[in-house]
């Protein structure tokens, strides 16, 4: 059996989870769910960054302990994944504070040691990004991706020789031997890596990181930077420490690998990361995929803002599969998109309450009366011809990650059936006279919902069980 493995990017637990976060998971659970009904082994890992110092500070700021405040914000991003939330289907979350992760780190900075030296270095650091920036790389001196101006440090730390990778890299990405999706994101790497690379630092002080972290091996004033420990996580829930049979078989011998993450975090896995392996002998991923931002009233989300959106609350008020839904049908897969509540409704009413909840409404209300079972083979040809168009249509944007465009043709069907309905008009059948063609018409109606059904698992996978489960009620009711 083929192997697929999955993973999104580990999410700083400074804070409680947001709808950007919602929106990485829930793309990410669509790939997995996709690539399992292909019938391959799936893995499907995500986590939480534990070990930043932005995490400390936070926790200072809130008057609580750093283990404390990490494990009660680690803990909301675990819950996302429960069915009553957001219904992911992860196979691992790994902690960067757990053994496993941190043996394994130590490990990866022993097997990249050749590229690794010390020197005295000043630079301009964002917490918030836990990246050191150049002055040229600042907008009106302030951090672009942040806008705060950065901390000034000087001290003695630890570097890696990332220059000495500049033509591997450059080749790498240009021939698509790890493939970056979409192609404006791959051009921008190539534009980075082509303006010089430079090495840079991964350490710093024990004072700096208030103890807390992953100590460099051998040397305890020094704590890795949190970057090249939290990267490694993804070979870390395999087993690397170890050398496990797992991390042969989904790691070093398995092509299919792909990370999904936001645009902001781009550099670190398609620059870093892949030197950091290049460096250490390990096998490179296959794909990156990097979806954009979710905005929030065409402001970007931010607590001083206060423009936050909770997915707890949103799924709370309104259900998971219509926050899942809203999320991968508003927000284009790799573009920035907009929240609102009014937004959440209208589309909400329209394809959800308006859409397919009324066509499964429809047809349930003439099956029960007509008793009609659900034909095995549709026997209207322009309907099956439908169904074969929706179904090469709705594979070819999943195959490029559009998940709007997936969720657009299915609803083309859907369109396509109410129509059908309008033609046909079942409910004037004489059941005495017209019982083959009542059969014919309700039946072909029950198989295209079925089919509608197992197009939407990897999307609203309750709906889509509830529906093949011919429970059908009251699926999405109106809102005012």
């Amino acid at each position: 059996m083929a192997k697929f493995y999955l993973s999104t990017s580990l999410p700083y637990v400074n804070s409680v989870p947001h709808l950007g976060h919602a929106l990485e998971f829930t793309q990410a659970d669509v790939i997995a769910r996709y690539h399992r009904l292909l019938g391959e082994d799936v893995f499907f890992l995500s986590g939480a960054d534990e070990n930043a110092l932005k995490n400390v500070r936070a926790a200072i700021e809130a008057k609580m302990g750093t283990r404390d405040f990490v494990d009660k914000n680690a803990l909301k991003f675990l819950q996302l994944k429960e069915r009553d939330v957001l219904n992911l289907s992860l196979d691992d979350f790994i902690r960067t504070t757990e053994g496993r992760h941190k043996k394994g780190a130590q490990k990866l900075w022993q097997a990249c040691k050749k590229d690794i030296y010390k020197k005295k270095y000043k630079g301009l650091y964002c917490v918030g990004c836990e990246e050191f920036y150049k002055e040229n790389e600042l907008e009106n001196g302030l951090c672009p991706e942040h806008k705060v101006k950065p901390d000034l440090v000087e001290e003695e730390n630890y570097f890696f020789k990332l220059s000495e990778y500049q033509e591997q890299l450059e080749k790498i990405i240009e021939k698509d031997k790890v493939k970056i999706v979409p192609e404006t994101r791959k051009n921008e790497i190539l534009s980075f890596i082509k303006s010089g690379l430079q090495d840079f630092c991964i350490s710093r002080s024990a004072e700096r990181a208030h103890g807390w972290g992953v100590e460099v091996p051998g040397d305890p004033t020094q704590y890795s930077w949190v970057w090249f420990d939290a990267l490694s996580n993804y070979i870390n829930a395999l087993g690397y420490a170890e050398n496990s049979k797992k991390f042969q078989e989904w790691w070093q011998e398995n092509e299919n690998k792909m990370h999904v993450m936001g645009k902001g975090i781009i550099r670190f896995h398609a620059v870093y990361w892949l030197a950091m392996l290049l460096s250490a002998k390990i096998s490179l991923p296959k794909i990156i995929f990097v979806h954009g931002y979710i905005t929030s009233g065409g402001q970007k989300m931010s607590k001083s803002l206060g423009n936050v959106i909770d997915p707890f609350e949103l799924v709370k008020k309104y259900g998971t599969d219509a926050v899942r839904y809203f999320l991968l049908r508003e927000i284009p897969s790799t573009e920035d998109g907009d929240f609102t509540e009014e937004k959440f409704i209208e589309r909400y009413n329209a394809d959800l309450a308006g859409g397919l909840g009324n066509l499964v409404a429809r047809v349930s209300a003439l099956n029960p009366k007509l008793q009609i079972i659900n034909s095995k083979q549709i026997t209207n040809t322009e309907l099956q011809t439908e169904i074969n168009k929706t179904r090469e249509n709705y594979t070819k944007a999943l195959v490029e990650f559009k998940f709007n465009e997936a969720l657009i043709v299915v609803w083309e069907l859907i369109s396509f059936c109410d129509k059908y309905i309008e033609k046909e008009k079942p409910w004037s059948f004489d059941p005495a006279q017209d019982k083959e063609k009542i059969e014919e018409v309700i039946g072909d109606l029950l198989s295209a919902i079925n089919e509608i059904a197992k197009l939407l698992e990897p999307f609203l996978p309750e709906t889509s069980e509830r529906i093949i489960k011919g429970e059908n009620k009251s699926l999405f009711p109106r809102l005012s």
